[in-house]
């Protein structure tokens, strides 16, 4: 009834709009004007940590203003991907953190868990390093730089940086907007709905004003758990033998869990501007997130007879993402010389979580499948704490000459712990383990720290001619503590008094590493006219290597299972890569077709790649060898007739290994495969790109009607290295949107539809086709596709004031 009475409200809606028309004024003037006007209030960036239009930038950067976020409701990196070339999210959903990929610079696996490498994309919010998936509410604009970044923005850049800028506190004005949101999923028995809002309130005319917002998401889940266990340890995971069983044996065995991919969200974010004059700003920030569901937006790929929103597991798989954000920024102005700019940032992340754990246990093969009630679970907890300060120097002087120089520091620190219980089992099998069944426990502490300065100049030879140099030298140092013990017996060494947890000395070990290096960049524009700039960049970035969070092995190994890192398995080095890049940006036809295109060749050498552990199959990250990533980027507005506007991307990416990687791609059963020259990188589109159209119909009211569709299309792509080892090609696939949106210069209200035809998608996987079989009588389940959210269908309004 819910949904019917939502879908009935989008209807009516749909009908008072359309009852509207006859009111129309064809005020072609009105419209023409202000077309033009949009067509030339360029969005102002400071990628380039300098304020300059995106149209002037002479680097490949794309903006996306807070008009586009809001018509499109984008908010968050997943969105926001389809309307930025080059960028690829591989959408998980929320109970996995969404992977960014920029120019196809990834060569994990397409898993929904993956191992601990770190993202080759650097994200910020505002000037502070952000390790947080915050929601892009009251977002002034995105900013995403393509290609490697290290000069100014450090390890992380190999691949690119993106930048949400959010809106700033504004001294004279009460203002601020409320935004709701209600919609309708397939395959769904829930209504989801949004609400956010902003307040801005000067406190001391000109001198203080505080901005916050707030959000509450509640997003639908489609996937179904609906084999989660009674009672584990008696009920039975295959009451049918081969299948899971009548329909009577289910009901006896199974509790069903409805839409357990589902999203709930808090957030808020509360900026504090005081400011003596214009000379003298700062801004201080708390932000804080909360996130939780129950399940992975991911199926079980069809095992045992499975639907496509259906998943297998044995337990639900909750997670709970908590996040916490202060940051200090001063800016200064040095007598006119030079901008002083510093930020200073502290964040803490807390992520705890539970997941079927049983496909794991059966795949080491020590029988626990003979226990006919077997499962198991893993509950896990990873918290993270991280200090940030740069400071930099800006040159306000004027002159040909203009220079950045600055220093950062990061301290980041990571405590996990995870679990592994096995109800019924030590019952069944007369082991003397823990009443709890706890039979398997392992932490690992984690520290890392790096250091860097970094400088650019630049110089205009002419007024139409520059040239920009740059360098960063940096330093890092990593180390990691951590144990694991097994089995947890009540006696003996390995004697752990229920219900403490501890762990002999002896299974505790440590490891650490550090290196330094140096990055630079060359880059030069020429502006022909002031609608025509062509620009060439060669540019270095890397990613800092560390050590792997496991426990790493006590060596001699005991007989028997062992879960443990071996000592070249801990630790990995920096992956580096070398960008040459030449682009082009126009505004033609009297800026009717605005736009940029960028062709580029980076050389990646000692990649970063996900591998695992000989004991236990723990996701670790190594070096391997050399590869390289060609492509072209496209991207467009254009205003053939006053009231229509077109848009679109496109990026071709070619990404391959351009050496041998031995041994690179690890499997449970099958040994180790090389990775072969020509092999494709896992994850990224050969062919990717978006088509957008609106049109506007003008009101004498003031009023008017935005009529917009978009479709997105997505390539195919590997997930594995040259799809050997059990790596497979998942299909291209399109998704179209439309939406109507009617309002004024302070409110309005959309109609919306995503993905309107309800396309079924895989957008990656979960281990691998490995994983599909049979292990003595007992289904392994842990094999699994990631799907794109099916048909959305809603109604939103906002209020500006």
């Amino acid at each position: 009834m819910k949904r019917r009475s939502l879908t009935s409200l989008a209807l009516m809606s749909a009908t008072a709009l359309g009852g509207l028309l006859p009111c129309i004024a064809h005020a072609a003037e009105a419209a023409e004007a202000a077309a033009a006007a949009n067509a030339a209030d360029d969005i102002i960036v400071t990628g380039t940590r300098r304020s300059v239009s995106v149209q002037d930038a002479p680097i490949n950067i794309t903006a996306v203003g807070a008009e586009q976020l809001e018509a499109q409701s984008i908010t968050d990196i997943r969105n926001l991907a389809n309307f930025t070339p080059g960028v690829t999210v591989l959408d998980t959903g929320a109970r996995s953190a969404s992977k960014i990929v920029l120019r196809g610079l990834s060569a994990n696996d397409t898993g929904i868990g993956g191992s601990n490498t770190e993202n080759s994309v650097a994200t910020y919010l505002g000037e502070v390093p952000m390790y947080l998936d915050f929601k892009l509410i009251d977002i002034d604009r995105v900013e995403v730089l393509l290609g490697p970044q290290g000069t100014l923005y450090g390890s992380g850049t190999l691949a690119g940086a993106i930048r949400y800028m959010p809106k700033r506190p504004n001294v004279n004005d009460v203002e601020g907007y409320a935004h709701l949101r209600a919609s309708t999923v397939a395959h769904s028995d829930d209504i989801g709905y949004i609400g956010d809002a902003a307040f801005n309130v000067p406190i001391v005319q000109d001198h203080i004003a505080l901005r916050s917002v707030f959000g509450y998401y509640f997003e639908p889940g489609f996937i179904d758990y609906n084999y989660v266990l009674k009672q584990p340890g008696i009920s039975l995971p295959q009451p049918g033998g081969l299948d899971l069983g009548t329909p009577a044996q289910q009901a006896e065995n199974f509790e069903r869990h409805k839409d357990a991919d589902f999203e709930r969200t808090f957030t808020t974010r509360n900026t504090l501007l005081v400011q003596t004059s214009e000379d003298l700003k700062a801004f201080l920030t708390y932000a804080y997130q909360l996130s939780k569901t129950d399940g992975y937006q991911s199926n079980s790929a069809g095992v045992l007879g499975t639907g496509k929103y259906e998943r297998a597991s044995r337990y639900l798989e909750p997670s709970r993402r908590e996040a916490h954000l202060v940051s200090l920024e001063i800016n200064a102005n040095l007598f006119d010389f030079a901008q002083l700019v510093t930020s200073t940032a502290l964040t803490r992340q807390k992520v705890t979580g539970n997941t079927d754990n049983t496909d794991l246990l059966l795949d080491l093969d020590y029988d626990y499948e003979l226990f006919p009630g077997f499962s198991s679970y893993a509950p896990s907890e990873n918290k993270y704490k991280q200090f940030n300060q740069e400071v930099r120097f800006v040159s306000a002087h004027g002159g040909p000459l203009s220079w950045v120089i600055g220093g950062f520091y990061n301290n980041f620190r990571t405590s996990q712990w995870r679990n592994e219980y096995v109800p019924g089992y030590t019952a069944w099998a007369g082991i003397d383990y823990r009443p709890d069944d706890l039979e398997y426990i392992s932490f690992v502490n984690s520290k890392t720290k790096e250091k860097a300065v970094f400088g650019e100049a630049t110089f205009e030879i002419t007024p139409k001619w520059q040239v920009t140099g740059g360098i960063r030298y940096f330093k890092y140092e990593a180390e990691v503590t951590g144990g694991t013990d097994l089995p947890l017996t009540g006696g003996g060494r390995r004697r752990t008094p229920y219900p403490a947890i501890q762990f002999d000395p002896s299974r505790v070990r440590s490891g650490d590493t550090s290196d330094s290096g140096t990055v630079w960049k060359v880059n030069t524009s020429y502006k022909f006219t002031d609608d025509l700039m062509v620009y060439a960049t060669y540019s270095t970035g890397y990613r800092i290597g560390g050590v792997n969070r496991h426990p790493p092995c006590v060596l001699p190994l005991e007989p028997g299972q062992n879960v443990c890192a071996l000592p070249d398995e801990l630790i990995y080095g920096p992956d580096k890569t070398k960008n040459k890049e030449i682009g082009v940006r126009f505004s033609l036809f009297d800026r009717r077709l605005v736009g940029s295109v960028a062709g580029y060749h980076i050389d990646w050498d000692g990649i970063q790649v996900g591998s695992q552990t000989v004991n236990g199959a723990l996701g670790i990250t190594v070096n391997g060898a050399k590869a390289v990533s060609k492509g072209v980027e496209l991207s467009f507005t254009g205003r053939p007739v006053s009231a229509l506007e077109i848009s679109g991307t496109y990026s071709y990416n070619d990404v391959h290994l351009t050496d041998v990687a031995p041994g690179v791609i690890v499997t449970t059963h099958h040994g180790r495969f090389d990775g072969e020259p020509g092999d494709r990188l896992p994850g990224t589109p050969k062919n990717a790109g978006t088509i957008g159209a609106t049109y506007t119909v003008p009101f004498d009211s003031g009023a008017d009607l935005k009529l917009n569709w978009t479709a997105v299309y997505r390539g195919n792509v590997v997930t594995r290295i040259g799809a050997r080892g059990f790596g497979e090609k998942l299909p291209s696939y399109t998704l179209h949107r439309a939406s109507i949106t009617y309002g004024m210069d302070d409110w309005e209200v959309s109609l919306f539809a995503n993905n309107i035809f309800d396309n079924y998608a895989v957008t990656s996987v979960g281990q691998s086709t490995e994983q599909i079989g049979v292990n003595d009588g007992v289904a392994l389940r842990y094999y699994s596709h990631a799907v794109v959210r099916p048909r959305t269908v809603g109604i939103e309004t906002r209020f500006r004031f």
